[in-house]
């Protein structure tokens, strides 16, 4: 695949979840756009796999976030008691450790910037972004899915010249 097709195929995807934000009048709709950068992979495999992290990571810093941010506080010990739930807990449920780093990124959004609103409601708004960009990501993936690179196609980071 060119770089100007993988261009237009991210392109679309991160403009399609920041105007779902947008549209859902989530505060914070540059979550789901910088979501999608993230997510975006050459093949659906590979986006799936990120996603499925990057959801439950998601879903479990949003779910600590809101319960410390709205409890305990944005402390040193709130931040540092919550980030070690966290890692307890993706460890129970069995979690990757992208997923943990996922839900500290959301945990630390949620309980240490400073919002307006009750922390619960960031840590729900923050989570329904995230969720638009991922969606957007695969459903791009889906129906866009790339081809393997032929000569000029996109290089992987890892891959030798």
């Amino acid at each position: 695949m060119s770089w100007f097709v993988h261009a237009v195929r991210t392109t679309v995807a991160a403009v399609l979840s920041l105007a779902l934000a947008r549209l859902l009048r989530l505060p914070e709709a540059y979550w789901a756009a910088i979501t999608t950068l993230v997510v975006m992979q050459s093949t659906l495999g590979a986006a799936w796999t990120v996603s499925t992290r990057r959801f439950f990571g998601t879903a479990v810093g949003a779910l600590v976030g809101g319960v410390v941010g709205s409890g305990i506080g944005g402390g040193l010990l709130g931040f540092g008691l919550g980030i070690f739930a966290l890692g307890l807990i993706c460890g129970i449920l069995r979690l990757d450790v992208s997923a943990y780093r996922f839900a500290g990124i959301t945990f630390a959004i949620v309980a240490l910037v400073g919002h307006t609103e009750p922390a619960g409601a960031i840590a729900l708004h923050r989570f329904v972004e995230v969720t638009m960009g991922i969606l957007a990501a695969l459903l791009v993936t889906a129906v866009w899915p790339a081809r393997e690179p032929t000569g000029g196609g996109v290089r992987r980071p890892n891959e030798r010249t």
